[in-house]
């Protein structure tokens, strides 16, 4: 689905979501802690895939540790981002976003997976429609892609963070109208673009979604829509996303082969 059809009416539209649900994130924490799925048990194995893990709005690859670590242990090669924090122009977040990938598929021969959380997820997207050739699959955590809904306090934090990124410009990818729907950028015309077929997808979503309205996380397709229960920010942390991503991985596992050339 391209951002075209949501872009003009949703882009930053604020929502208003119950925020306070995202005090329970502690309840995901403990239940990956206290379930099996953590320690790889009833989840396919991998295949020593790469695998790169990219961190949401205004948060950075600290917090995605315990599923890089988890994702080692189940038989995959986990990457974090290199993105630094996820408060930048998103062109730019791509850019650094790419070579983290370029790495990945050099060091470990084949197609990487990208799994990310909330704006996380539509940066791999979007880096997956620049270059599908390098992309084996893309999973998405409570991710708007399809437009931008969100709490007013996150919205007003993207306000704040679009007028640091704009008085601070010094780099050719850093437009006039970055962060905004209006933004000519290759990450934005990315979006308006459909998704390649070529690369399977998962959206995974909660209807009990404190910051992101949750209708704008999914495709409308229950063959790459998968709802859990819990809060956004833990879906970073939740047992049920872990054995769904197992389940995934192991149905995408891209076909292995000699490094290639890439630049």
């Amino acid at each position: 689905m391209a951002w075209s059809k949501y872009l003009e009416e949703d882009f930053q539209a604020s929502s208003s979501l119950p925020l306070w649900r995202e005090a329970l994130l502690g309840i995901d924490w403990i239940s990956l802690r206290m379930s099996p799925v953590y320690r790889g048990i009833g989840v396919p194995p991998g295949d020593g895939s790469a695998v790169v893990v990219i961190p949401g709005f205004m948060g950075s690859d600290q917090y995605l540790g315990d599923m890089h670590a988890w994702l080692s242990r189940v038989g995959y090669r986990p990457y974090l981002s290199g993105i630094g924090r996820n408060a930048e122009c998103p062109e730019v977040l791509t850019m650094r976003l790419f070579e983290t990938i370029q790495a990945a598929y050099a060091e470990s021969g084949g197609k990487v997976h990208l799994i990310g959380h909330s704006l996380g997820g539509v940066i791999a997207r979007g880096a997956a429609a620049r270059w599908p050739h390098l992309a084996a699959s893309v999973t998405t955590m409570g991710s708007p892609f399809r437009g931008v809904r969100v709490h007013p306090f996150v919205l007003q934090t993207a306000y704040l963070v679009r007028g640091r990124i704009l008085q601070r410009r010094n780099g050719p990818k850093t437009l006039p109208n970055c962060y905004s729907g209006t933004c000519t950028c290759e990450f934005l015309q990315s979006l308006r673009s459909d998704f390649p077929l070529s690369v399977p997808q998962l959206a995974i979503y909660t209807r009990t979604d404190g910051v992101v309205d949750w209708r704008c996380c999914i495709n409308d397709d229950r063959d790459t829509d998968v709802e859990v229960p819990g809060t956004h920010v833990g879906l970073a942390f939740n047992p049920q996303v872990y054995k769904h991503i197992a389940v995934f991985l192991a149905a995408s596992a891209p076909a292995r082969k000699e490094t290639e050339d890439v630049a």
